[in-house]
């Protein structure tokens, strides 16, 4: 059962708590509970094992293919949060006996799980167990574990195994060989694994130190080692109030890390390093360790960030302070070669791979919040270009086709060809993202666009930027289909935003974005034709840009746009949706899990009907106001009242649009309302909504939607914007953002615009319609402003 009320003092909406066991509803808490730092994540499951349990231990970067029938993906690596304790000489488990006052908690402040109970033994033994974890921001390749058990009542026996479990896989596949085990001094113990395919050594080490009642334990463990498994048996015996502590660190190192990655590799030394690491680690201990990793949350995350929302609902805060702890834990920012993972670090559900989520649903936070992270997810699909153009060349075009999911970025499309079960033909159902779903490459362009006008990053751009812009660009203009008959180019048989119209032609979003990709090419060239034609003639050279750009100008304006019809002013998503029958979809809206529709119609029906799973056109409303503003509120207003009743929001990217066009509208509590439902994907009762991982990319959507939709701020042809609209019940809301280089604190109330440029620089804004420039602390009254929205 999850409870958010138990952060008391200075955790007061800090703390995710599950207050009642269940063996059956595993995976919730350890999706939402896992901790991480962006180079790995690790599934916060229980240290005693259960049937249902995930155990998950997921390291950025480490892709492979268990073989040629299947996709790569991250795998699953070794194992050293599971103790198999025993009481009396038999099994641990909550199964068993009785528990009282059961307590796993997150507390999102410091980053560290912790799990609490008193336990009674099917012999009437009464025990007190307290379990500690943290995944350290301060080292990256630190694990830390610690657990007390207390005797409360009589003698008992205890008996633990503990150390590195290599036998694991990705439910089924196998990633790596059974590679070398080792134990040291009876204490430290290592364990190496190397990818089959892609030949990516992983080197595991972990220490026990155990005290009883305050005192090192002198007695040595029992060693053992079996097929990819290395252990230690530790056995003790406890009086009436006796403690017992272990403390477990770990390290993990692969052969991927920037610093190993070289061409003077050698497993030897890279094992080395890493035992070292953990030696030097063991010194300090636990609470030495975890005391540097909580600093780092404070100096790194929660000052630079500086999110408080004052609401009568403290869950809103809570649910805030979630989706930034999430942004942070799922992120490489340590390597511009990894991407955000659609599932983050929290499971294996899309094995790993990247989407058009990281580019219009997270990336937005680091590039208003820290920059310098959003370069470096920005630069790993530059570096992804080689597998971009590789798609495009394998599918006849030309440029850059960036794939639907990405793995390591030079290998190109990973999109598994088979799905789920179609329930009218039993039949596998084919996954045709991978084919036809290519929006994303206009996505990309549209974050590189975004990125540049936020901070004002021109190296990034002349290194990166315009590169990336201009094969995306070529791509399109190879992929425009012309129409003799209407004398324009379309673009057929795709896949849009709405996954649930599959072979559509002429996609709204499809082909608006692949216009403003085409477009912003072109006026790219034309900048950097007056400031910088060196750059420009080198990117000639690279990519025939001379005759790009004149397909550029001749097939931009031919491009077939679809426009608002006259009569009620909806733009059609496609060239049938309009034309569909309507399904009455209240029940589906409202069902406690997502895809319910699912259970009575097959993708075949739903793509006759009038049925979309995500925002597609109002997602497209939202992304052209910050370059073009082409659309009126009337518009806007339209096509929302027809498309939200439509719009299932089975994906979890779907209510955060629709949350922050609701506010744009005036339909403020409809805002909050969809808002709060983003919120409650992951948080929410429903104790299977996250089995296989978090909500990634909803996480990001939680933020835009409070700091796009409520505190208004909005990218408008390059300029800030500030049009605030808190919900009712909000007193106000502080947070600080990134913009032209300078951090910008702002606190809104419901009268009053507060905004700081911290490093003095000159900052100009407008704020309903009215602009602002100032270079300190300035207060902006909302009362009078409000009132001409429309």
């Amino acid at each position: 059962m999850m409870d958010y009320s138990l952060g008391k003092g200075d955790f007061e909406n800090w703390v995710v708590s599950d207050t009642a066991f269940s063996p059956d509803t595993l995976g919730k808490t350890e999706s939402i509970m896992y901790l991480g730092n962006g180079y790995m994540g690790l599934r916060s499951a229980t240290e005693e094992p259960y049937l249902k349990e995930v155990r998950n231990l997921l390291v950025s970067g480490t892709f492979n293919k268990f073989s040629e029938e299947e996709v790569t993906e991250l795998p699953n690596v070794s194992d050293m949060t599971r103790l198999d304790i025993r009481v009396d000489g038999e099994r641990f488990s909550l199964e068993l006996g009785e528990t009282k006052e059961y307590v796993k908690q997150l507390n999102l402040k410091t980053a560290e799980l912790t799990r609490t109970f008193n336990w009674t033994s099917p012999k009437g033994k009464e025990l007190r167990f307290h379990f500690r974890r943290f995944v350290s921001l301060d080292n990256l390749h630190l694990i830390g574990m610690k657990m007390d058990i207390e005797s409360l009542t009589d003698p008992v026996e205890i008996s633990f195994d503990s150390g590195i479990n290599a036998q694991l896989s990705n439910t089924g596949s196998q990633h790596f060989h059974e590679g070398e085990k080792r134990i040291f001094d009876k204490r430290f113990v290592q364990l190496i694994q190397t990818t089959i395919e892609s030949n990516i050594d992983i080197v595991l080490n972990t220490a026990h130190q155990l005290t009883l009642n305050g005192k090192n334990v002198q007695e040595e463990p029992v060693m053992n080692m079996d097929r990819r498994k290395v252990w230690l048996t530790f056995d003790l015996a406890l009086q009436p109030g006796d403690k017992l502590e272990l403390e477990k660190l770990t390290t993990v190192y692969t052969s991927r890390d920037k610093e190993f990655d070289t061409p003077e590799y050698q497993l030897k030394k890279l094992r080395e390093h890493s035992l070292n690491d953990l030696r030097s680690s063991s010194e300090k201990g636990y609470d030495a360790l975890f005391q540097s990793h909580k600093e780092a949350w404070k100096n790194k995350v929660w000052s630079v960030y500086n999110f408080e929302v004052n609401s009568e609902n403290p869950f809103d805060q809570l649910s805030l302070r979630f989706a930034l702890y999430h942004l942070t834990v799922m992120t490489p920012a340590h390597d511009e070669r990894m991407g955000i993972a659609a599932k983050a670090l929290s499971g294996e559900g899309y094995k790993g791979h990247s989407f058009w989520d990281t580019e219009l649903f997270i990336l937005p936070f680091f590039t208003y919040s820290n920059p310098e992270v959003a370069k470096s997810l920005l630069k790993y699909r530059y570096h992804g270009l080689a597998g971009a153009r590789s798609k495009a060349k394998d599918n006849g075009y030309e440029g850059a086709m960036y794939p639907w999911e990405a793995a390591w970025p030079t290998d190109g499309e990973v999109t598994p060809v088979w799905g789920a079960v179609d329930i009218v033909t039993g039949e596998q159902t084919k996954i045709w993202s991978g084919f036809i779903e290519q929006h994303i490459t206009s996505d990309i362009a549209f974050a590189v666009y975004q990125y540049y006008n936020v901070t004002g990053d021109q190296e990034f751009m002349n290194k990166y930027g315009y590169e990336m812009v201009f094969d995306t660009a070529r791509f399109w203009t190879s992929r425009l289909e012309w129409n003799k008959a209407k004398q324009e180019y379309h673009i057929n048989n795709v896949i849009g935003p709405d996954e649930y119209k599959e072979h559509v032609d002429n996609n709204a979003f499809t082909n608006y974005m692949a216009h403003f990709n085409i477009k912003l090419a072109i006026s790219y060239y034309d900048k950097l034709e007056k400031e910088n034609p060196t750059l420009l003639s080198n990117l000639t050279k690279q990519l025939d840009l001379k005759e790009a750009y004149k397909l550029w100008k001749s097939k931009l304006t031919k491009i077939y746009l679809p426009k608002p019809r006259k009569e009620d002013a909806v733009i059609p998503q496609d060239d049938t949706y309009l034309h569909l029958n309507v399904l009455d979809l209240t029940k589906y809206k409202q069902a406690d899990k997502v895809g319910t529709l699912f259970s009575e119609y097959n993708l075949e029906q739903v793509n006759q009907m009038q049925i979309t799973k995500q925002a597609d056109v109002m997602i497209l409303l939202y992304l052209l106001e910050q370059a073009d503003n082409v659309f009126t509120n009337e518009i806007k207003q339209a096509n929302f009242d027809y498309y939200e009743p439509k719009t299932t929001h089975d994906s979890s990217l779907s209510l955060s649009t629709h949350a922050i066009m609701a506010n744009d509208l005036g339909k403020n509590e409809l805002a909050y309302l969809l808002f709060k439902k983003a919120s409650e994907i992951d948080l929410g009762p429903f104790m299977h909504s996250s089995d296989h991982g978090i909500h990634a990319a909803s996480l990001g959507g939680i933020w835009q939607a409070a700091v796009f939709g409520f505190a208004g701020i909005r990218l408008v042809e390059g300029k800030l914007r500030i049009n605030p609209r808190l919900p009712k019940h909000w007193k106000d809301m502080k947070f600080t953002i990134n913009w032209k280089g300078q951090p910008v604190s702002l606190t809104i109330t419901n009268d009053i615009l507060t905004i700081h440029p911290l490093n003095g620089g000159m900052i100009t804004f407008e704020v309903f319609g009215n602009t602002y420039e100032t270079n300190q602390e300035m207060e902006v009254k909302l009362e009078e402003e409000t009132s001409n929205i429309f």
